[in-house]
């Protein structure tokens, strides 16, 4: 089952990985990686696919009867669980969800203290799992239902302008508009929902903000109300897409360059954080508005330790897990930073297109997946950092990305996938054509 314990989460198909004997173990599991790092109390949160009320009961039962103390969130995007860490007697939690994963999967994602865990800690949680070494006690369950304190606090820090704003809210199905919709209207725009109700089959499209084929709905309902920016939330509503009301997509590095404008206006000079897959002009206009960008490595829990570490007020991925520590807790949660997008655009004389117009234009690929065996994957790129090195400047922070004087590629491995994650970036089409063909073929080179 060691395909189950992930760098971030523990995930699986329902019933066939995830089965009832091993969401039961794996329950024991966590109460005793809970109790040795001298946590006795959590929360637990849920999302809404079909086989989360089974696994929810499970982990009730045997964490209770493993001596962990639960405090029982209900149904809910994963940002409360983060929330219920600095605002509940908790010293951890575990939130059941399959993000924006295919219906039939399922995951885990594990808190301990204020933040998630990863890598080694995860493989830890294996190793009880294998040994079988359990502690055992009796927990107590208090029931919390915790979207109204979470709603309540959200409102007292957004504080909108005058601007009156109409804004299309896209769940997919998932469980982000139990939250999105009260705290948006009740702060004074005018919202209209897409499918709103959570219904684990995702009947009118996958909740997967960061797939074009996803936003078609958003982006025809926007046109259609004339609204002034639609809001797509994924699944378990920690990641946000976001398009302007001429239906253009805003990528994750986008959005960074709009929130940094605001934060670094009023703390000059602060640290702000992308990963290795942002384009280079969100690093050189923070630069050059007096922030401070920081480049780092794939993935929200090495994003959140990064934060930490440097102090950092706002951080960010490409695939639109948003992270703000400005007047917030430092976790990734959709709905906020839709919230905050709002509170800009209240106090703007620009609309969102207007932004997006005045925002640097250059040509770029999507994320472009190579198959590349599990065993392989890291050793190929060790290969093409050294073969790079020798002519052109290397970031090798995660992945290689491979500096030219009109343009970046990159290619990293997949911290959760057997493929090698391939991007680019160019001032102009030849450009990306050429570092395209420069870094597949010798890519193709190595894999041959």
């Amino acid at each position: 089952m060691s395909h189950v314990f992930r760098q971030y989460d523990i995930r699986g198909v329902a019933d066939r990985d995830l089965t009832e004997e091993f969401v039961s173990e794996l329950a024991k599991s966590l109460a005793t990686y809970f109790r040795r790092n001298q946590v006795d109390t959590i929360s637990l949160g849920y999302d809404c696919r079909l086989s989360s009320p089974f696994f929810r009961k499970l982990l009730i039962d045997n964490l209770l009867n493993s001596g962990i103390n639960l405090y029982d969130l209900g149904m809910g995007p994963t940002p409360l669980v983060y929330y219920s860490l600095f605002n509940l007697p908790v010293g951890g939690g575990v939130m059941l969800t399959g993000s924006h994963n295919p219906p039939n999967e399922n995951g885990f994602k594990i808190c301990l203290g204020h933040t998630t865990i990863y890598g080694e800690q995860i493989q830890e949680i294996e190793r009880i799992m294998e040994a079988r070494d359990y502690q055992s006690g009796q927990g107590k369950l208090i029931e919390h239902p915790i979207i109204s304190d979470y709603l309540k606090h959200l409102k007292s820090i957004i504080k909108p302008g005058a601007k009156k704003l109409k804004v299309v809210v896209d769940a997919g199905n998932g469980t982000g508009n139990l939250t999105s919709v009260k705290l948006y209207q009740g702060l004074g725009w005018e919202v209209i929902d897409l499918f709103s109700q959570p219904d684990g089959n995702f009947p009118n499209h996958h909740p997967d903000p960061t797939i074009p084929e996803n936003l078609t709905q958003l982006i025809a309902k926007v046109k259609e109300t004339q609204a002034d920016l639609g809001i797509s939330l994924d699944g378990d509503a920690d990641r946000i897409g976001v398009i302007d009301s001429k239906g253009r997509v805003l990528w994750g590095d986008q959005l960074m360059i709009i929130f940094a404008t605001d934060i670094v206006k009023q703390h000059p000079g602060v640290k702000i954080i992308g990963e290795v897959k942002c384009s280079q002009t969100m690093f050189d206009r923070i630069q050059a508005m007096g922030g401070s960008p920081i480049m780092w490595k794939v993935g929200h829990s090495l994003i959140k330790a990064k934060m930490k570490e440097e102090q950092a007020l706002l951080a960010g991925e490409m695939s639109g897990h948003l992270f703000f520590a400005d007047r917030y807790y430092g976790y990734d949660d959709a709905v906020y930073s839709g919230a905050r997008l709002l509170e800009i655009l209240s106090k703007s004389e620009q609309s969102l297109s207007e932004m997006v117009d005045g925002l640097p234009q250059t040509c770029s690929t999507p994320e472009i997946r190579f198959d590349c065996p599990e065993e392989q994957k890291f050793k190929v790129v060790e290969k093409l950092v050294k073969i790079f090195t020798a002519k052109y400047r290397v970031i090798d922070i995660d992945g290689a990305r491979i500096i030219f004087n009109d343009g970046w590629g990159l290619v990293r491995a997949s911290n959760t996938q057997p493929v090698l994650v391939l991007r680019f970036e160019a001032d102009s089409e030849a450009a990306l054509e050429r570092i395209q063909t420069k870094v597949k073929n010798e890519l193709n080179r190595l894999l041959a």
